[in-house]
């Protein structure tokens, strides 16, 4: 393992200082204390273990990694980033979930979050119960496990656990959960956050709230989410988990709607988690929720349609309710318009349904199928165009030109669960939809899915469906700009407050024209 002492000799001195002049420890108003100096590594493991991510398309080497300890080590090596006379980007990296490389620092230092771990506990449930204090580099599964050993539970998930919370926070976080409780970001109730100056600010909505909703969906442009106040609450038991088939997408869509309506019988005693998936005949098609008995049915249900929908639905219950889940689920379904007899239910923990993508994953990773290219394209759509999106993208793109889907899913969401102060960027209708085409391939053939994506978002700017892009990636200023939208000009402004020599994220390439 190579330290900074010698690692600044050879490498970085030009890079970072330009005229610093080498010590036996960096230190001094023009140099980098050796405490920190001595968790920033430049070996072979440490930045090809930063070169890639889970997206597998976008390569690029960082000159080394900070494996910081506290927050402090953070701050540090921000502020000494500021003072020298060349600047370099920093990026924070905690499981490397990025598509496109966001997470990245070509030729500058990655932070691997992960190591805030030696702090010791980094979940802390506060004795009301109402809230957990909780590690930026955390991962939400080991949040869900400590709460629910107190019998508490956040509220609003992404489908897949093995998360950083400081990651799932700079975008927003989003699952079947969103539509009734928000996106994680409007369950927070307070961050710290280590700015671009390296200054560390406890914000909140009451507290410097301009960084504090700058942060939340911010894309790591303006600092780095070191801690979040999660709101909690009583903690389930178990889950009926259950699967709709439709072959009309106008019933599918009309379903999921009331669904996630705010009154009547799908109100407060509705449903906890709305999803929904598109199954096209070229596959590949998961049937692995289904019996073995059932496989074929479903099989040839979809030969005879070409296309289905899937609604995936979960109510909650505990002990209490153990003897009437029956009852009320099956009121609850009474209304709903699914092919007869193509309703299948599982029930199981609490844990294991928020932890199912888990399990699939434990079996793609035998195959040899994780680690691999992924060029996803996630949408969030407006209602009055859903119907349009569907006969034009899912039929008229990847039914007609038989594209190996992967997992498609769609479901909608409440526009007002979301706080428009946040940087997230969302439909101005009150209803949109989540669209999310997770397309796979081997690590040589992602092109040809990324040429697929520019079809759909053609077609979305061709008929005026206006989009907006979730995990976004663009490549031109005007992009972003047109992204944001009218809070293009405030994310600017606390661009220039909390990092006004644009350190931080620079994979996201937000702002490479400021």
């Amino acid at each position: 393992m190579a330290y900074l002492s010698y690692f600044f000799t050879l490498l970085m001195a030009p890079l970072l200082l330009g005229l610093f002049m080498f010590s036996t420890a960096v230190t001094g108003q023009l140099g980098l204390p050796y405490d920190v100096a001595s968790k920033l590594h430049n070996d072979s493991q440490s930045i090809n273990s930063t070169a890639s991510d889970w997206g597998h398309i976008v390569h690029e080497y960082a000159a080394a990694v900070l494996y910081p300890n506290s927050t402090n080590d953070i701050a540090t090596l921000l502020q000494f980033a500021n003072n020298g006379s060349t600047t370099f980007g920093i990026a924070a990296r905690g499981q490397g979930h990025s598509a496109r490389g966001q997470a990245m620092a070509k030729d500058g230092i990655v932070i691997n979050m992960t190591t805030l771990n030696n702090m010791g506990s980094r979940i802390v449930v506060s004795q009301s119960g109402e809230y957990a204090d909780v590690g930026g580099e955390q991962l939400w599964i080991d949040v869900l496990r400590a709460t629910v050993d107190q019998g508490l539970s956040p509220v609003s998930w992404t489908d897949y656990l093995y998360l950083s919370v400081g990651g799932t926070l700079s975008n927003a976080g989003i699952s079947g959960q969103t539509f009734r409780y928000g996106p994680q970001i409007t369950n927070v109730y307070e961050l710290d956050v280590v700015t671009g100056k390296g200054d560390v600010i406890t914000c909140s909505s009451k507290q410097t709230s301009e960084l504090f909703y700058s942060a939340l969906g911010g894309l790591g442009q303006v600092g780095i989410i070191t801690r979040a106040r999660i709101a909690l609450q009583p903690a389930p038991n178990r889950a009926v988990w259950i699967r709709l088939f439709y072959s009309d997408f106008s019933a599918f869509s009309k379903d999921q709607e009331l669904l996630i309506a705010s009154k009547g019988k799908q109100g407060s005693i509705g449903f906890d988690y709305v999803e929904g998936f598109v199954l096209m005949p070229q596959g590949p098609v998961d049937l692995s929720f289904y019996s073995v008995a059932d496989q074929p049915r479903i099989t040839a249900l979809l030969e005879q349609y070409g296309i289905l929908y899937t609604i995936e639905i979960a109510k909650y219950y505990d002990d209490k309710a153990a003897k009437t889940i029956a009852k009320v689920v099956e009121i609850l379904l009474n209304q709903f318009s699914y092919i007869p007899g193509f309703i299948f239910q599982q029930d199981v923990s609490y844990i294991d349904f928020l932890n199912r993508v888990h399990t699939e994953e434990e079996f793609l990773r035998t195959l040899g199928l994780w680690e691999v290219a992924h060029p996803w394209l996630n949408l969030f759509v407006p209602k009055s165009r859903i119907a349009d999106f569907d006969s034009g993208v899912f039929k008229g793109i990847l039914l007609k030109q038989k594209v190996p889907a992967g997992l498609v899913i769609v479901y909608p969401m409440n526009r007002n669960k979301w706080d428009d102060k946040m940087t997230a960027v969302i439909p101005e209708e009150d209803v949109f939809y989540v669209v999310a085409l997770l397309h796979s391939s081997g690590l040589e053939e992602w092109q040809l899915f990324d040429e697929v994506n520019a079809q759909i978002l053609q077609f979305c700017n061709d008929t005026g469906i206006e989009i907006k892009q979730y995990l976004p990636h663009y490549e031109k200023q005007q992009d972003w700009t047109d992204h944001f939208g009218s809070k293009w000009q405030t994310f600017q402004e606390m661009k220039v407050k909390y990092d006004p020599n644009k350190i931080l994220a620079p994979g996201q390439r937000v702002f490479d024209d400021l």
